[in-house]
């Protein structure tokens, strides 16, 4: 008796499961987007999705944006430019939660679409959501939790939603588009611009913008949606869950370009006294050489040995030039080799062509390099003046 109750049981909590899947005619699917936070990994807003049914009291969020700390090679992978996001789910409220905490506004589209159409999503997102098909690879600028929300509605409705891109009206760069949204985070732009090569100073496609979660707002405010009687608005309902707020604009004297500035009149004033004295301040020359080396090593390794899409054609290296990691500890003796002059002269063409590439905007760098980078080549030129006239 106990097992036939215990099988029935079964089947009625199995059948439960089945129909409590799907959704009721109050079932709405809503496009979230979160306001930029303080910190560099939230400084570009965030993208979501949220499936609600007060008859069955689903209120859950789908969120591309997650990864996993404890992901074995976690670090490894992100230096490589391999690293896997995952799509996750929580209920709304608990997602509201950290916003409302971090201060940060919340808007929601709820989508113009039937029943029918609110199921396809839902169990796609659903399916999706399972631990065999939750990662993904990640890409900042191709494949991120703002780019998955058009994907997903593109792949579920397929050509009965049109997303135009009218509203873009501008040119602009990804690097251009960065800057929009990291103006008061100096150090982090100064690395960005650092990291990324020239492949992000193209033009951007209207396409490229959906990167940036404010655009993919304004693609769903601009898209249609094809019905049985008529072309109608994909966005039927705008509801802002928490109020914008302005962010405060923390200020410092000590940012990149008065950072940079310091420095390059710093190098300018010993070089003088060098020059005055006929001597030459060896660790000065060490720590120039040995520290640009550095970065152009990790410069190029961003380039050649990861898969990050961003960092390719990085012309920072012909400031950063590696092989100066090495030469730099020939900086340390008093006498010279003579191929020294000719290298150090190598290395202010170098900096010139990277003043043509800036002017010609093959590759835009970071302004609070200018100083240093006419610090550097009057330093340069010093080395080779003290080896003509020892």
């Amino acid at each position: 008796m106990n097992k036939i109750y215990f099988f029935f049981t079964l089947i009625f909590l199995s059948y439960f499961q089945i129909t409590a899947q799907q959704l009721t005619q109050k079932a709405t699917i809503s496009v979230v987007t979160c306001g930029p936070g303080n910190e560099l990994y939230s400084t570009f807003g965030h993208s979501a999705f949220r499936v609600y049914d007060p008859n069955l009291g689903l209120d859950r969020i789908y969120n591309y944006g997650t990864f996993d700390f404890n992901a074995p090679n976690f670090y490894l992978n992100f230096a490589k430019g391999k690293l896997t996001y995952q799509l996750s789910t929580s209920t709304f409220s608990r997602f509201l939660r950290e916003y409302q905490y971090e201060n940060r506004w919340v808007k929601t589209q709820e989508l113009a679409i039937d029943r029918n159409e609110a199921q396809l999503i839902f169990n796609f997102l659903e399916n999706n959501a399972k631990p065999e098909n939750k990662a993904y690879q990640y890409d900042f600028f191709y494949d991120n939790c703002s780019t998955k929300i058009e994907d997903v509605i593109k792949t579920v409705l397929k050509e009965k939603v049109h997303f135009n891109n009218s509203h873009i009206n501008s040119n602009k760069t990804h690097r251009d588009l960065i800057a929009d949204y990291t103006k008061n985070q100096k150090w982090a732009k100064f690395g960005i611009d650092l990291a990324l090569g020239s492949v992000i100073d193209k033009k951007a496609s209207k396409d490229d913008y959906k990167f940036l979660p404010d655009y993919i707002y304004e693609a769903f405010d601009n898209a249609t949606i094809t019905t049985q009687n008529s072309i109608t608005a994909l966005v039927k309902k705008r509801i802002t869950i928490l109020k914008e707020r302005k962010l405060e604009e923390p200020f410092s004297l000590l940012i990149p370009f008065t950072t940079f500035l310091c420095l390059a009149l710093l190098i300018l004033f010993i070089t003088y006294k060098n020059f005055k004295s006929n001597k030459r301040s060896k660790w000065l020359d060490f720590t120039l050489y040995f520290s640009t080396g550095l970065v152009g090593i990790v410069v190029l390794l961003l380039w050649f040995a990861t898969s990050h899409t961003a960092t390719y054609k990085n012309f920072n290296f012909l400031w950063a030039f590696a092989p100066n990691l090495i030469v730099a500890f020939l900086l340390l003796k008093s006498k010279l080799p003579t191929w020294l002059r000719f290298y150090n002269l190598f290395l202010i063409t170098l900096l010139v062509m990277m003043i043509i590439l800036w002017l010609l905007k093959i590759q835009v760098f970071n302004l609070a390099l200018l100083p240093f980078i006419f610090a550097l080549a009057v330093r340069y030129w010093f080395v080779i003046k003290t080896q003509m006239n020892p």
